[in-house]
């Protein structure tokens, strides 16, 4: 067998990457790309929470949503800091990249509107991180991440039960109530797309390929489904799913993918589209994304002028 072969029979053992050296340029490759994704996607999911965070109707849920964004940047620099750890340059990743090359979601990208929009943002967006994360902490074969994610993983689930409660809070008022389903209908598809391409449109992936992950993409949407669904049900708020039991599955009630309205932030369902399309979707970024990556980039670059002035 060749070194590829070989790592990919030893980590489907069980045993655990602990060394660049130990690692193949392929599987080196693979786990710099997802660690990217993930510090990406941590980190810039604070800015959006900034927009409504002093909205909160009482000091105690401040405060929460205040240690949510806590969280959340700690994540980012774990996954910043095992980057750092496999040679990569973090000050240059994230203070001279291009805001349209930065890897997260693209659900990201838009301000949210009021105080119950941060809490379904939590509810769905960090339920789809607990699920990406909790199945690489579970199957991982990079020790050093595995390790990380005991803390990140209780922290995620933090933070979907504070969605969780704000959702519940919110549907016991009429106004509130209209607001939950109202972001509900545009935060549900988007908190499927986290989850990347339908399974028949990937060749392979090194990611399975090296256990950096577990599940496939399409298992992943469903173990979301599994808890956003019922969840929702619950509360009385309406989503586009169902549970199929002739196929054993959740099935979506509308098109997915299908063509997105980023002014009025609303799905198309009358337009299907394709995931070539909505992969060309997320690289044209939406309406925030320079703003938001200004204003993580800000602090250094103030700090170089006023060096740059000292000098």
């Amino acid at each position: 067998m060749n070194q590829t072969e070989v790592l990919m029979e030893k980590v489907k053992s069980g045993y655990k990457v602990e060394r660049v050296e130990d690692m193949n340029e392929e599987y080196l490759k693979a786990l710099k790309q997802t660690l990217t994704i993930v510090g990406d996607t941590e980190l810039l999911s604070v800015p959006p929470l900034l927009t409504v965070y002093d909205q909160a109707p009482n000091l105690n849920y401040k405060i929460t949503a205040l240690a949510v964004m806590q969280d959340e940047i700690g994540h980012a620099h774990i996954a910043y800091r095992l980057l750092e750890d496999l040679g990569e340059n973090v000050d240059e990743l994230l203070y001279d990249r291009q805001p349209n090359r930065w890897k997260n979601p693209y659900a990201f990208d838009y301000k949210l509107d009021n105080w119950i929009e941060l809490g379904v943002f939590n509810g769905f967006f960090d339920r789809a991180g607990y699920t990406l994360l909790g199945d690489a902490h579970e199957h991982t074969s990079y020790g050093p991440w595995k390790r990380a994610l005991v803390k990140v993983d209780k922290e995620e689930l933090f933070h979907l039960r504070n969605g969780e409660i704000i959702m519940r809070a919110g549907m016991k008022n009429p106004e509130t109530a209209k607001q939950v389903q109202e972001a509900v209908d545009w935060m549900f598809l988007m908190s499927l797309e986290f989850f990347g391409v339908a399974d028949g449109l990937k060749s392979r992936s090194a990611q399975l390929d090296y256990k950096l992950k577990g599940r496939t993409n399409d298992e992943l949407r469903q173990k979301w489904l599994s808890t956003a669904v019922p969840f929702c049900e619950s509360i009385g708020v309406k989503v586009p799913a169902h549970y199929d039991e002739e196929q054993g599955k959740y099935v979506l009630d509308v098109p997915f993918p299908c063509k997105f309205d980023p002014e009025n932030k609303k799905w198309l369902f009358d337009q299907p589209d394709t995931w070539e399309n909505v992969i060309k979707r997320f690289k044209e970024r939406g309406p925030q994304n320079v703003e938001f990556v200004t204003r993580i980039q800000k602090g250094a670059r103030e700090l170089e002028e006023m060096r740059a002035e000292v000098v």
